[in-house]
């Protein structure tokens, strides 16, 4: 048995080091302390010594995912990453996380809605991709749906509009119909459904402007024509009519095109 000689503080708070029989023998948190009733005098043999610095390691590795957490929310499976990446002790790690969830620190049903209610409020994401980051952070199935229930049909046809609105003036230069692709793919990307774009298209598809239009297919139409040129008669035709179709032109507007070369 060993006695307990000196228990002083460490200059970092909430540490100290505990002496035995007159010799420094090991560093204990302040929970260690009281969880073991450390005190002068109080005798210690080697599997209390042993418990004592086993809990301490434990505490130590609390006390830095309480460091990890005071920056931002994070999911259980953040803390798990996080306290492998320390080399953390398995053992450790259940108990680490049941602590932290009593004390409500980690909980993925809250994690997901605030990360529901940031997005939706300052991002111009749809629910699938909201989705997708959830499941990459291993929150359970039911509360992403529960999360997600906050982000109304409504609300997603709003930020879908705002998203269009943006991806209309991006793709300005483009054919009418390319340009309508390039904005339904946009949404999609981004986490709308496909069937959002028919729901807000009145709302959001700006009114044509001919003049545009018709330069836009001039330019083009004189560059696909020139790259025809190896073909000749109809396959010239059919290879230049395929290519301003995959541009984004319309068929009836490039063959008006055609009809006035042959007339001029």
């Amino acid at each position: 048995m060993a006695k307990i000689s000196k228990i002083e503080a460490q200059k970092r708070k909430g540490r100290y080091n505990v002496y035995l029989d007159g010799k420094y023998a090991f560093p204990v948190a302040e929970s260690v302390l009281i969880q073991f009733n450390l005190m002068k005098g109080a005798e210690l043999d080697k599997e209390q010594i042993s418990a004592i610095v086993t809990a301490d390691q434990q505490a130590k590795a609390y006390s830095r995912m309480l460091d990890y957490l005071s920056y931002q929310m994070r999911t259980e499976s953040d803390i798990i990453k996080k306290l492998k990446e320390t080399n953390t002790p398995e053992e450790f790690i259940v108990p680490i996380l049941k602590k932290l969830r009593a004390q409500h620190l980690v909980d993925d049903h809250a994690y997901a809605a605030a990360y529901v209610r940031t997005v939706m409020n300052t991002e111009l994401k749809g629910p699938i991709v909201i989705r997708q980051h959830l499941r990459q952070k291993k929150i359970g199935e039911n509360d992403i749906d529960n999360a997600l229930a906050q982000f109304t049909l409504a609300d997603q046809a709003e930020n879908a509009k705002k998203l269009a609105g943006k991806l209309f003036r991006r793709y300005r230069k483009q054919p009418g119909r390319r340009r309508e692709q390039k904005v339904q793919q946009g949404l999609i990307t981004k986490g709308f459904p496909s069937s959002i774009y028919d729901m807000i298209k009145d709302e959001v598809v700006p009114q044509p402007d001919g003049e545009q239009e018709n330069e836009l297919l001039v330019k083009e139409a004189e560059k696909q024509w020139r790259r025809a040129n190896r073909y000749e008669g109809y396959a010239k035709e059919q290879h230049f009519k395929q290519a301003m179709f995959r541009k984004g032109f319309d068929l009836d507007d490039v063959q008006r095109w055609l009809d006035e070369q042959e007339i001029q």
